[in-house]
């Protein structure tokens, strides 16, 4: 895991080279720096040099958290001349304009507990209220798996997860198989009725005291 944030490191300072000025080079390497073991922040600063938001020389100097939901994070990007926000996952990212248009579907407008979009534009024009983004490695409220929070149920496949039947975890124990009557777990549909199975007995969310001993690993699939 080490080589892989070593190498999107590598590739972030690449991109960087073509964006930011001479003289802000110093503080937009520490921000990468500070996110140099977090996936979600070399994701979004990734994204940010690979593909900038506008046609000029532009840095970011610091990000922040918006909100956060099941592993979803609505993180923004601060530049010294624009603000912009970024949908951030284990799953991938994406980019959601300038915050100064304090924009959202209503679908995530929704899925962060916005009741309005008025809301949501209130909080976007009070950013120095929002707090700084921190590696989760750091946080322990947060799981460094699959990034869901404390009281929010994991995300399906989660090494983390502890299952609800033997109390170990569920991606290693074979309860998953037994509930199933079955050697192994091969098909979507399996799958599926294992989530059904779990929702049934009643998932365990995760909690700091799940947290292991190692950083951010990914999710990983139940078929096997």
């Amino acid at each position: 895991m080490r080589e892989e944030f070593a190498e999107k490191r590598a590739t972030i300072l690449q991109a960087m080279e073509h964006t930011v000025p001479e003289a802000d080079w110093a503080a937009a390497e520490d921000l990468v720096d500070l996110y140099q073991e977090d996936r979600l922040g070399l994701t979004l600063l990734d994204q940010f040099y690979s593909c900038p938001p506008d046609a000029r020389e532009e840095w970011v100097r610091e990000i922040r958290m918006l909100n956060r939901h099941r592993g979803v994070f609505l993180l923004v990007a601060i530049t010294p001349w624009e603000k912009y926000l970024y949908l951030v996952s284990s799953e991938g990212i994406e980019f959601h304009g300038s915050m100064a248009e304090g924009y959202l579907t209503s679908e995530l407008l929704d899925f962060f507990g916005y009741e309005t979009a008025a809301d949501f534009k209130a909080i976007c024009a009070a950013v120095d209220d929002i707090p700084v983004y921190e590696p989760l490695r750091l946080d322990e409220d947060i799981c460094p798996a699959c990034h869901t929070g404390s009281g929010e149920l994991h995300e399906l496949g989660c090494p983390v997860e502890v299952c609800p039947w033997c109390g170990g975890q569920l991606i290693y124990c074979d309860c998953r198989f037994e509930q199933l009557g079955l050697d192994s777990i091969a098909t979507e549909e399996e799958l599926l009725r294992l989530e059904v199975l779990l929702e049934q007995r009643g998932r365990i969310p995760y909690a700091s005291e799940q947290r292991p001993g190692y950083l951010d690993e990914g999710s990983v699939v139940l078929l096997e």
